[in-house]
């Protein structure tokens, strides 16, 4: 690994996700300098990055000699001065675009027009990142999955103003980490998180349709060959988060209806049942395992259901979810082989939503005009649709 002549690297946030970030980057053989703007908060960031290379050693995910060779290639800095001269500096600060606004204006007024700045952004547009940072073709998304060390992907998102030697520049980074980068359009959620988003409302709506328990749901999508059903997931990411990702979405969107919030996801946070963290959310964790929970009097609807049949469920799942590639294909946002890579990597999709899209076929056209009809234009076939399931049959 080792690679002295290779460009430095700058991170500049020293959390759980910047730490992470440039343990990867100096396992890829780059000499990183870490910065963060509270102080002893990079010396910190080092440290808690040597405990890991340091347990990864002990695991065997790499070798001793490897771990403590990336650990001298990191060098935690107490002024943002000292990043000059690198040539790629990646951002992992809070999602506040006027902070990330203001790091890049004190980089770019000490680094060279030629320095790459990439944002680790997951929900805030990178342009509008960019937006009065001189020489706004270098600024660039660089979007790692948390956490960093473990998860394969990165999204490198491309502004219309992105310059493409620096989206090569951060393409070669990614690869040099050991990730597995794929390019993608500056729009909302970029390409994973946006694909993913069937994958929760359609669960919500299905259960609120009476069509299955959130249970039911996630034992028929778990043995489709998910890892984890959408339910799950919720109770996972936080019902409340997972709530105010999906209002931002409907709102950067421009409000389309398949993006809409469920009224399950309200009533569920105004009960105070956020998932997990909260010991109740669509299960009790009350006990050693999870045990569905009785929602009927917060939601009558799930008190209300068949015994869930198999097909609809996942009719009306992977119709949505092809539905929605076929969206993202029409506006660009990615090619079809990079949305597949990014459900597999980003999310554990045992096949990705092309791969998806031609498993069901032109039963999916027949489920979403069936769907619109009856229930209005959240089902509203994308304009790519018909091309990508003749495409791919």
């Amino acid at each position: 690994m080792e690679a002295t002549s290779a460009p430095r690297v700058g991170v500049l946030g020293a959390g759980t996700m910047g730490a992470g970030i440039a343990q990867i980057a100096a396992l890829g053989g780059r000499e990183t300098l870490l910065y963060d703007a509270f102080e002893g908060a990079a010396e910190r960031g080092a440290a808690r990055l040597a405990e890991a290379l340091a347990k990864g050693a002990a695991r065997g995910r790499w070798s001793e000699a490897d771990a403590e060779a990336a650990r001298d290639r990191v060098r935690p800095v107490g002024a943002i001065e000292e990043l000059a001269g690198c040539a790629i500096l990646i951002e992992a600060a809070p999602e506040e675009l006027e902070l990330k606004r203001k790091l890049f204006g004190e980089v770019a007024a000490i680094c060279g027009a030629e320095t790459v700045l990439a944002s680790n952004t997951s929900s805030l547009r990178v342009a509008d990142i960019a937006a009065g940072v001189p020489h706004p073709e270098r600024v660039v998304g660089m979007h790692f999955f948390n956490p960093p060390a473990l998860m394969k992907l990165v999204e490198v998102v491309a502004t219309p103003e992105s310059a493409e030697a620096a989206l090569v520049t951060t393409t070669e980074l990614a690869e040099a980490m050991g990730r597995t980068p794929i390019r993608a359009k500056d729009s909302p959620g970029f390409v994973a998180n946006r694909l993913a988003r069937p994958f929760t409302l359609e669960s919500l709506r299905i259960a609120g349709d009476g069509v299955a328990a959130p249970a039911r749901v996630d034992e028929i999508v778990r043995a489709a060959g998910f890892r984890m059903g959408p339910f799950e997931l919720l109770d996972l990411i936080g019902i409340d988060v997972n709530l105010t990702i999906a209002r931002s979405f409907f709102a950067q969107g421009g409000e389309p209806e398949r993006w809409r919030p469920t009224p399950i996801q309200e009533a569920m946070v105004a009960a105070g049942r956020l998932g997990r963290k909260s010991g109740h959310g669509f299960y009790d964790y009350d006990g050693s395992d999870p045990e569905p929970a009785d929602l009927s009097a917060i939601v009558p609807a799930l008190g209300e259901h068949s015994n869930g049949d198999e097909a609809e469920v996942l009719d009306r799942l992977f119709a949505q979810i092809a539905n929605e590639a076929a969206f993202a294909l029409a506006e660009e946002v990615a090619s079809a082989a990079d949305m597949n890579t990014a459900m597999r990597l980003g999310f554990n999709w045992p096949r990705g939503p092309l791969e998806i899209a031609a498993e069901i076929g032109p039963r999916a056209l027949e489920v979403l005009s069936a769907l619109e009809r009856e229930k209005g234009p959240a089902y509203a076939p994308g304009p790519e649709l018909s091309r990508i399931i003749s495409s791919s049959g």
